[in-house]
């Protein structure tokens, strides 16, 4: 009962993802209510502009990182045009490693390179060629992305985060378990079966870069939760410069698609396995987070922390309706005068 003590219906929709058999909570009705902080895109983080502190600046890149040993690695820092790797100064894993962008020290949602991003997944794919020639038995293998603190950033400064690993994360565990037993039960890729479906449903599916097919995920674990899947691949091994290319201009068109809906905060993911009997196709994940920007909600609540539920309000049948525009060369956003501000300073 309402208020005013009229009955009231209020659709809430349980999703089981077919893959990981995790459920998900779709709460239409909070669709509705006002989130602070969306209404328009917020303005850039405080230090924005203080590239002066920032050690992943040009200017302090060589002087406040650390060094590759030199055993099993061709330089001490990975540099690939305005792409620079270094080790991980605080490690997550055996191999632990940061590809930054280039010297922009901010780069707001959407405005990007694709270009820049290209640049840093290739560097991040060479580190992990090195680390296979120094430790054959790191197979586990993640490229990661926090953008901005929300997302647990702790530099505003872009960069990447690559692991490699003897022991697998949670979700590396069951998926190399999950695709391996499905290939043993189906004689198919479990990611080419899944996306086969989507396709034909159609509801869900967003478009292509390349090879990489985009779609919203069925049982989204992220808020507005996007895949990109690269069929019948298992390795980074086999991502040469067009594969990253084509994935770098998907990365950026999910950004723009972000940045429409006034989110300036994403997490994204890539994961494999790198054994040659791998069945694990890679895929990867991107969610957005909390904007960034005082007093704004957290998107995790005890749902998802307690009962292990992810929460969420838009169907992803609307993500993708949403996000579709974004795949077409002819849609753009305009730059934010925060950004033009920031290129006319770094110019």
């Amino acid at each position: 009962m309402d208020p005013a003590g009229k009955a009231v219906v209020k659709r809430i929709e349980i999703r089981t993802n077919p893959i990981t058999r995790r459920s998900c909570r779709i709460t239409y009705s909070r669709k509705d209510e006002k989130e602070a902080g969306t209404d328009t895109l917020p303005p850039p983080p405080p230090d924005a502009l203080d590239s002066e502190n920032c050690p992943f600046c040009r200017h302090h890149v060589l002087s406040r990182t650390p060094r590759l040993p030199a055993n099993g690695f061709s330089q001490e820092r990975l540099v690939l045009n305005e792409s620079i790797l270094f080790p991980n100064l605080f490690p997550y894993g055996s191999h632990s490693a940061v590809s930054i962008f280039g010297d922009r020290h901010y780069v707001e949602i959407g405005t990007a390179r694709p270009s820049s991003y290209r640049d840093s997944f290739k560097n991040a794919v060479r580190y992990l060629q090195q680390v296979r020639g120094i430790d054959p038995a790191a197979v586990y293998t993640s490229i990661t992305q926090n953008h901005l603190p929300s997302a647990g950033g702790s530099l505003v400064h872009p960069h990447l985060q690559i692991n490699a690993d003897r022991e697998p994360g949670n979700h590396q565990r069951f998926l190399m378990h999950k695709s391996r037993q499905y290939y043993n039960d189906h004689r198919v890729l479990i990611f080419s079966d899944y996306l086969r479906h989507e396709k034909a449903a159609g509801s869900r599916y967003i478009g292509k870069s390349g090879g990489w097919e985009w779609l919203a995920a069925f049982a989204p674990e992220g808020f507005y939760e996007l895949w990109a899947i690269l069929p019948g691949v298992t390795s980074w091994a086999e991502l040469d410069d067009g594969r990253l290319m084509h994935l770098a201009t998907g990365i950026v068109n999910a950004q723009r698609f972000y940045r429409s809906l006034n989110r300036n905060g994403y997490n994204l993911g890539l994961l494999s396995v790198e054994v040659p009997e791998s069945r694990l196709e890679l895929r990867v994940v991107m969610v957005v987070r909390s904007n960034y920007a005082p007093w704004v909600r957290n998107d995790h609540t005890g749902f998802e922390l307690m009962l292990g539920d992810m929460a969420t309000f838009t169907p992803p049948e609307e993500t993708a309706a949403l996000a579709r525009p974004f795949w077409n060369a002819s849609t753009r956003l305009a730059i934010s005068p925060h950004e033009e501000t920031l290129m006319a300073r770094r110019e």
